[in-house]
């Protein structure tokens, strides 16, 4: 999409969003799919946190969508942006071994939720390793 053509879309959405609004109803049941979806992919982003992967950036997209409809989404937006920020300027500035550290912790999380989930079993049989200390604690995947 051109630069040209932004500012274009957003008035049309913008004016197609004031129609919507002058129904109550359907004000309303826009809000509400608005706060489901946004809900649902602010819950996978948390989820997705300590993994390795763009756990942070599905938070902010699900805090996004939330605050295209709600102050308080748009307010925590903002915080969490400035937080995650400090944050991650702060990390950046530890010595080696701080960062070394977190690896560490990000892998362990990783390898006990897949341990768990009964990943580490399954990967397990698939190559012929079959201990029962591979299998979940939980039950999952017996």
């Amino acid at each position: 999409m051109s630069e040209d053509n932004r500012p274009v879309i957003i008035r049309r959405w913008a004016r197609w969003r004031d129609k919507v609004r002058e129904r109550r109803v359907l004000d309303l049941g826009y809000r509400i799919a608005v706060g489901v979806v946004g809900l649902l992919v602010l819950g996978v982003g948390i989820l997705a946190i300590p993994y390795p992967g763009p756990g942070w950036a599905i938070v902010f997209v699900g805090l996004a969508i939330l605050a295209t409809e709600f102050d308080w989404a748009r307010r925590l937006l903002a915080y969490a942006r400035t937080r995650y920020d400090a944050a991650m300027e702060w990390f950046k500035q530890q010595h080696v071994a701080v960062q070394a550290l977190g690896a560490v912790f990000t892998a362990a999380v990783v390898v006990v939720t897949l341990w768990m989930l009964g990943a580490l079993a399954w990967a397990g049989e698939l190559v012929g390793v079959e201990h029962h200390w591979l299998d979940s604690p939980i039950g999952i995947g017996t």
